[in-house]
């Protein structure tokens, strides 16, 4: 199929994106990497009246530390993450995981605010960005926000972003020396997950548990933040039966979806699965 006629801009700037993005009042959609809007548009599915495009903007491709978080720009691509951009555990961990984003075209193409921005529950960087806390900076004419992850994701492929707002940046917060472990369930290679996890975790001098943080990607609507299951961790040595039932409070807080690929009940038994196996890598690491 082909997309309905739509209007194109090539902005020269932010602001300029930002001026055609409030004139359009909803009616336009930003381009970054374009690989979730273009197939969306081919299906009619988005029917934009004008395209911004973003990609003529140099300074929005950067990604850099400041202070103690991981400054992440629009026009950052997946692949640009596969290279760490510090010693830090927060650049090792999106290494290891934009890897598994999609096929190398899709990464050469599309941008990790892009893929926050569209929503999707499977996607890797929307299960980091729950995971790690991280703030999305969104501008338009009428100032700036920062939005908490955890306030972002409303829906399926839904966000707290208004129709006159770009995401300039996401802001991850530096894992110093933590430890972090990564698994994921898809149908083939490049696929969306089935079920993905993420853990990471800080651990004493007492052999205790200090921090812990596990999010969970294909499991809900939304990404999710197993924060119940984290609560039973921390201050506890990571014990085979404390990890055990870290990861079946994780699947009992999930109410996932059947669908084509697999049931409801086996997300769930995935989500155990992989929690406990994230964990195991992020504490093995660790020790």
């Amino acid at each position: 199929m082909k997309p309905s006629s739509f209007e194109y801009l090539a902005a020269r700037d932010i602001d300029e994106a930002l001026g055609a993005l409030a004139e359009h009042d909803g009616e336009a959609k930003v381009l970054a990497g374009g690989q979730s809007l273009v197939p969306a548009m081919n299906f009619r599915l988005a029917t934009p009246s004008l395209l911004v495009d973003l990609n003529p903007i140099g300074d929005l491709a950067g990604v850099e530390v400041s202070g103690d978080e991981l400054v992440i720009q629009a026009l950052v691509r997946h692949v640009d993450l596969e290279v760490p951009a510090s010693t830090d555990a927060t650049s090792i961990l999106l290494a290891r995981v934009a890897r598994l984003v999609g096929h190398l075209p899709i990464r050469m193409r599309g941008t990790f605010a892009g893929s926050l921005a569209h929503a999707d529950p499977a996607a890797e960087w929307c299960m980091v960005a729950a995971a790690l806390d991280a703030t999305i900076v969104a501008r338009s004419l009428r100032g700036t926000r920062r939005i908490p992850a955890s306030e972002f994701f409303d829906g399926l492929f839904t966000t707290a972003l208004e129709a006159d707002e770009i995401i300039t940046e996401v802001r991850l917060p530096l894992l110093r020396n933590a430890s972090f472990g990564f698994r994921e369930k898809s149908q083939t290679a490049g696929d969306f997950a089935t079920v993905a996890t993420v853990a990471t975790c800080s651990v004493g001098d007492a052999g205790v548990v200090a921090d812990v943080r596990l999010a969970l990607a294909g499991a809900a609507s939304t990404p999710v933040r197993a924060k119940r299951a984290e609560s039973l961790l921390v201050g506890k040595e990571p014990t085979p039966d404390a990890l055990a039932a870290v990861a079946r409070a994780a699947a009992e807080d999930v109410d996932p979806i059947s669908d084509a690929n697999c049931s409801a009940d086996y997300r769930r038994h995935l989500v155990e699965v992989l929690s406990r196996r994230a964990l195991d890598d992020a504490l093995g690491a660790a020790s």
